[in-house]
């Protein structure tokens, strides 16, 4: 089955075979036969041998096997496709190789030999030794780029185990089965290594090949041999700059020694050899001379190795350089490459005027127009800080008439009058201008130039000008109290050209008060009223007037007329104070000023004295000096309190006097507002008002006088007390507390006709004397009146919540007892409890007089009368009042 097999995979070979004849017509060429001695059994995928294929056809891009149990691949490897028994000695199959783009084909024969086993092995015998199995050679080079012949034997690898065994040789590595494919192979049964073609180094510059060692059987007869192959540099590679062309800068005022820039190249052969050992030089410099430029050999550093570089003269060079290796000898491989050096401005040439005067004209009032320009050279680099130009008027605008700048497009001096020239005062003006650059000068420069300096002259035309007025503001003196009509000189313009101050008229243009009026041919003025430096007071005693000077051409200036009015000493110092309050003994003197309107050499220092006083204002009173403006007002300590009338005269330094009356209030206190009030009341004259309380007063005495002897006559028949209305009407000008009472567990005490203790309501009012004025001050009611007091039936029983009959006494008492006193129980009997409405003993106290008014209002007979009258001045019914009262307490 295996030969019908072998022949039918034979005839579709030839088919195949003849159908590409058909396609391309060429002819078949035979190559080298190639022989692979293999073992009888050879299992599937397993390699037999490596063809080379490039030798046969370089160009192939087609490969066939004439036998399918074989594969080709594209290195030469020949694997089997499937397991092979060798039946036969030998078999054989053919490998074709085809170009389909010349149309060439080529066959390689391929002849496979069964090896010969010259001793078998027992199953059970150790197969190697390796420990005593050793490989041959020694690692190897080969030459790079080596000119053959190829293949180009390398050496000989030969194993121990060749002496006992058939031992086939095999390598793998880079350059057999790894790229680059194919460049090495060994002979398998000799051990002959060869290499096929040349090799770079530069690319590969060794290769680790690994060797085995097999017997016929697949067995290792020794272990992997690694193989190393190395490549010998051969010089073949040209140095080469890092760049084309190069470059570089210097400034133009660079020193001998300066570094321009520094070049490199590189080499691809071997390093540390002569192959790689650069030598830079330069070949050429353009300009040629003269040589400005020198360059390491080693480092490819360019430095100068001129003094001075020019810019002006050369701004740019060339330089061919050159680098070869074999460290510069003749025969080493060169390259050369290109170096720009361009030279940069420095700031080496000063600006300089093109000439060294100017003469230039302009008519005089003229300003804001250019009048020259000045051309400069400068040789440095155009539109740089090395070029721009600054000028600077040196000399000769000492008054800032001229103004000079640079025009940024031609660099030129621009010259210009800011401020108007006038002919009759500066008919020439000599300017010393003088130029630099922006940026400074280099060293060597700045050591030996100066700024360059032109002269230019101003010549003043002159023009036929109107009047001026010159100075602006002219200062004329009045002095105050001057009568209507003085008349002074005015203001003067004149003509600049003659010096002539006739011929103009002149107008008034603004006078704020209309103070003066002026004379319109001479300028003079008259003063229209009569001037009171004191009634208008202008800035710093100056008053100024706006005046106009026409000429007859109709030309005109305007000016400042400056009235300086002259102070006269016509008004007398005058006191601040009119009256003042003295608290004593706390304050033992008082401090009066005073001052005067006109200016100060007519006023302080002030004189104070007693002007005409009595013998007691003299006595008790004396004047000292503080300062030139104020005095001291003093008093004798014997002084009685009372209101003092001292008249004070007061003189400036040139005698003028004014004479005022002080009132003075010597008042005990402790402030002088404490005292204003009093000072105030004792000048109020009794109203009709005052006389109508007086009168109602009388009559609320009268009544009460009425009610308690009403009810003293009723207590007799009644068996109550005589002094029931002393509890009613009470002494009020005492200062101390009212009398202990023992109170009951009510919290207030009264009698009864049988002398018993019931609760009474505390006392209504207190007296209190203040400022030496006794007043009466009654508890008024907050909400209560006469008749809700009727309508409630309070007695002093339901005041202590007793049960004592009191039905006669409700018709003896009067109105006004049956109102004020039930209410005046229960207010007391409320306060008189705590927050849980208990009785309480601390809520009801003995009080003194804590000030005017009381929350709860009047409780008396006549309140609601005494609210719709405003009837406050019943505090101050002086003691003739409070006696009455007195009289009319007593017991």
């Amino acid at each position: 089955m295996a030969g019908v097999g072998s022949r039918s995979s034979l005839r579709g070979a030839l088919c195949r075979l003849l159908l590409i004849l058909v396609v391309f017509d060429f002819a078949c060429e035979a190559c080298r036969k190639v022989i692979f001695h293999t073992p009888s059994k050879l299992e599937a995928d397993k390699m037999v041998g490596r063809v080379n294929l490039q030798e046969c056809l370089m160009s192939a891009d087609r490969i066939q096997s004439s036998d399918p149990d074989f594969r080709v691949l594209g290195d030469g490897s020949v694997y089997t496709a499937s397991a092979i028994v060798l039946s036969d000695e030998k078999r054989s199959f053919t490998i074709r190789l085809s170009d389909t783009k010349k149309q060439t084909q080529k066959e390689i024969p391929v002849l496979l030999e069964h090896q010969k086993v010259l001793r078998k092995r027992h199953a059970r015998e150790t197969v190697l030794r390796r420990s005593k199995r050793r490989w041959a050679p020694i690692p190897c080079s080969m030459q790079e780029n080596s000119l053959g012949p190829f293949p180009l034997f390398l050496q000989q690898v030969q194993s121990d185990a060749a002496q006992n065994y058939t031992v086939f040789y095999s390598i793998s590595g880079r350059g057999v089965d790894q790229e680059p494919l194919n460049l090495f192979f060994i002979d398998k049964d000799t051990g002959n290594l060869y290499c096929t073609k040349p090799v770079d180094r530069e690319e590969y510059d060794v290769f680790d090949l690994i060797a085995y060692a097999t017997t016929a059987d697949g067995y290792s007869a020794d272990l992997p041999l690694p193989l190393p192959i190395r490549v010998e540099d051969e010089n073949d590679n040209h140095p080469i700059f890092t760049e084309q062309i190069y470059n570089f800068e210097v400034p133009e005022s660079s020193r001998l020694g300066t570094t321009v820039g520094v070049v490199c190249a590189t080499d691809r052969d071997e390093p540390d050899t002569m192959h790689t050992r650069l030598k830079y030089s330069i070949l050429e410099q353009m300009p040629k001379s003269p040589g400005q430029f020198s360059m390491h050999p080693t480092s490819g550093t360019i430095t100068m190795v001129s003094q001075y570089l020019d810019r002006e003269t050369v701004d740019k060079y060339k330089l061919i350089l050159k680098v070869q290796d074999m460290d510069g000898q003749f025969f080493g491989l060169m390259t050369t490459s290109t170096c720009l050096i361009t030279v940069t401005d420095s700031n080496d040439h000063a600006p300089t005027f093109l000439q060294n005067a100017y003469t230039v004209s302009v008519e005089e009032n003229t300003y804001n127009v250019e009048i020259l320009r000045l051309p400069i050279q400068d040789k440095d680099l155009i539109k740089s800080a090395n070029w721009r130009a600054n000028f600077t008027i040196l000399k000769g605008n000492e008054n800032g008439h001229f103004k000079i700048s640079t025009d940024e497009k031609t660099n030129e001096g621009v010259l210009c009058i800011v401020k108007p020239l006038n002919y009759e005062e500066i008919p020439q003006v000599v300017l010393e201008i003088g130029v630099n650059n922006e940026a400074p000068f280099t060293r060597d420069v700045a050591l030996r130039a100066t700024m360059n300096r032109a002269l230019v002259t101003v010549q003043v035309k002159d023009q036929d000008e109107g009047p001026e007025c010159s100075p602006a503001a002219q200062y004329v003196r009045i002095k105050e109290n001057s009568a209507k009509g003085t008349s002074t000189n005015g203001y003067k313009a004149y003509d600049p050209e003659t010096k002539s101050s006739t011929g103009f008229r002149y107008k008034k243009l603004h006078d704020p008060e209309e103070w003066i009026t002026i004379d319109e041919n001479s300028g003079s003025i008259r003063t229209s009223r009569v001037l009171d430096r004191e009634a208008v007071t202008p800035t710093k005693d100056l008053y100024n007037v706006t005046v106009m000077a026409i000429d007859r051409d109709g030309r005109s200036c305007t000016g400042t007329l400056v009235v300086n009015l002259e102070d006269v000493n016509d008004n007398a110092p005058e006191m601040f104070q009119s009256d003042v309050v003295i608290c004593k003994p706390k304050m033992e003197y008082t401090d009066i000023s005073a001052f005067d309107p006109d200016e100060s050499i007519h006023g302080p220092p002030f004189k104070f004295s007693l002007a005409n006083a009595s013998p007691e204002i003299s006595r008790i009173w004396s004047l000292s000096t503080v300062n030139d403006t104020a005095a001291r007002l003093s008093y004798n300590k014997n002084a009685a309190l009372d209101i003092y009338y001292i008249p004070i005269t007061v003189r400036d330094r040139e005698g003028q006097s004014a004479t005022k009356t002080l009132t003075v209030n010597l008042c005990a206190c402790t402030h002088p507002s404490h005292c204003a009030r009093t000072l105030k009341s004792t000048g109020v004259s009794l109203g009709k008002w005052a006389i109508l309380a007086i009168l109602l007063g009388i009559a609320l005495l009268f009544s009460v006088l009425l009610t308690l002897v009403c009810g003293i006559v009723g207590a007799r028949k009644k068996g109550f007390p005589e002094d029931l209305a002393q509890q009613n009407l009470i002494i009020s000008n005492t200062e101390a507390p009212g009398d202990d009472k023992v109170c009951s567990a009510n919290g207030f005490t009264t009698q009864t006709v049988n002398n018993s203790n019931h609760g009474f309501c505390g006392t209504m009012g207190s007296g209190v004397k203040n400022g030496g004025l006794e007043t009466i001050e009654m508890v008024k009611g907050g909400h209560h009146t006469l008749e809700s007091g009727r309508s409630h039936h309070h007695t002093l029983d339901s005041c202590r919540g007793g049960q004592v009959e009191m039905e006669n006494a409700r018709h003896t008492y009067s109105e006004w007892h049956n109102f004020t006193q039930p209410h005046l129980c229960e207010k007391l009997h409320q306060y008189n409890k705590n927050e849980d409405h208990l009785s309480s003993q601390d809520y009801v106290l003995t009080y003194n007089y804590e000030g005017r008014g009381s929350p709860v209002g009047s409780v008396g007979c006549c309140s609601e009368k005494q609210e719709e009258e405003g009837l406050d001045f019943l505090n101050n019914l002086e003691a003739k009042f409070t006696t009455l009262a007195e009289t009319c307490t007593k017991r």
